[in-house]
C-alpha cells in the first residue's frame, strides 16, 4: 500500500484524481492511498473464501461482494467520508447501495494482507472498521499462515481471536461460515 500523495486532500479532489486513473484507490483521513495488484496467493484466498460466503448466503438476504467494490463510510457529524476497496464484505442491508457503492457500515469485511498492505490493514482500516461499527473484521495473513478476527460482542466491546495454521474458524456473525484453515492456506 503506497500513498499516492502526502498532502490532505479533501474528498471531491480524491475523486478527481481517481477519474484520472484505473488504479485501485483509496481515501482514508484525508489521504489517497493505492493498493498494488495482487498476488496470486491472495486471489486464491480471496476466491476460497467469497464462493463459501456465496454459497452459505445463497438465498438469504445478505450477499458477499469482492474487490473493486467500493464501501463509503460518512461521518455524520464531520460530513467527511472515506471510501476504501475492502477485499471481501457482506452485508445484509441492501438499501445502502448506490449505483457504484455500499454507503455505510458492512456487517462483514475481510482483508487478506500483502507484504506492501500490511500496516495499513491491520492498523488504518482496523480502526476505521472497528469504529464505523463493522460487526467482524478478519484480516487473513498468508505469509503467517493465521487468521485476526476483530468483533463486537452484545456489549459492542472489540473482541480478538487468533487462529492458526490447522485450526478452524468459525464466524461470529455467521456461525455456519466455518473455515478450516489448512485448506484456505493450502488450496489443491
Amino acid at each position: 500500500m503506497s500513498l499516492l500523495n502526502e498532502r490532505y486532500s479533501t474528498y471531491e479532489e480524491f475523486e478527481s484524481e481517481r477519474g484520472k486513473t484505473d488504479k485501485r484507490l483509496e481515501f482514508i483521513d484525508g489521504v489517497i492511498y493505492m493498493s498494488p495488484s495482487p498476488s496470486i496467493k491472495h486471489q486464491e484466498i480471496s476466491s476460497y473464501l467469497h464462493g463459501e460466503l456465496y454459497n452459505l448466503l445463497k438465498g438469504s438476504k445478505c450477499r458477499v461482494f469482492a474487490a473493486p467494490t467500493d464501501v463509503v463510510f460518512t461521518n455524520e457529524s464531520t460530513d467527511e467520508k472515506t471510501k476504501v476497496i475492502p477485499d471481501l464484505f457482506v452485508v445484509c442491508n441492501q438499501d445502502n447501495f448506490t449505483e457504484n457503492e455500499y454507503v455505510g457500515a458492512p456487517d462483514f469485511i475481510i482483508e487478506i494482507l500483502s507484504p506492501s498492505n500490511k500496516s495499513h490493514d491491520m492498523i488504518t482500516k482496523l480502526n476505521l472498521y472497528m469504529n464505523s461499527g463493522v460487526k467482524e473484521y478478519w484480516i487473513v495473513d498468508p505469509m503467517e499462515n493465521y487468521i485476526m478476527v476483530y468483533y463486537l460482542d452484545k456489549d459492542v466491546e472489540i473482541q480478538f481471536t487468533l487462529v492458526h495454521l490447522g485450526e478452524c474458524i468459525v464466524s461470529n456473525l455467521f456461525e455456519e461460515f466455518k473455515i478450516n484453515t489448512n485448506d484456505l492456506f493450502n488450496p489443491s
